[in-house]
C-alpha cells in the first residue's frame, strides 16, 4: 500500500496519501491529502497550504509520498513521521531502508 513518489501513487477517489515536501531552504514539510497532486500544485502556486510554507510559493518539491485507503490511516502515518528525527525522514525519502531500521 505504501508508494514512494518515484513510483506515481495512484489517484483513486478512494485514496489518501501522506506526502513530504522540501522547501528551497531544505526545510521539510509533511501533509496528509486525498488528493496528491492538487496538494502539490495548492501548495506551489496558492495561498492555499500550511503556514509553514508561507514564503516557498514554486519553490517547493515533492520528495515522498505513501497511499492510504483511509483518512484515519494517512493522519496516523503524518503523525508517526512528524515525530520522527531529520535523519530519519531523510532516509526515507531516499529509500534506505537499513538506514532507517538503524535510526
Amino acid at each position: 500500500m505504501n508508494n514512494e513518489i518515484n513510483n506515481a501513487p495512484s489517484e483513486s477517489s478512494s485514496a489518501f496519501f501522506v506526502y513530504i515536501v522540501r522547501t528551497k531552504n531544505n526545510k521539510l514539510y509533511i501533509g496528509q491529502t486525498d488528493c496528491l497532486y492538487r496538494r502539490e500544485f495548492e501548495h506551489k502556486y496558492h495561498a492555499h497550504g500550511a503556514k509553514f510554507l508561507k514564503g516557498n510559493r514554486g519553490d517547493l518539491e515533492l520528495v515522498y509520498a505513501e497511499e492510504y485507503e483511509t483518512r484515519v490511516l494517512a493522519m496516523n502515518r503524518e503523525k508517526q513521521l512528524k515525530g520522527w528525527t531529520r535523519a530519519k525522514k531523510e532516509a526515507l525519502i531516499v529509500g534506505d531502508l537499513k538506514l532507517l531500521k538503524d535510526l
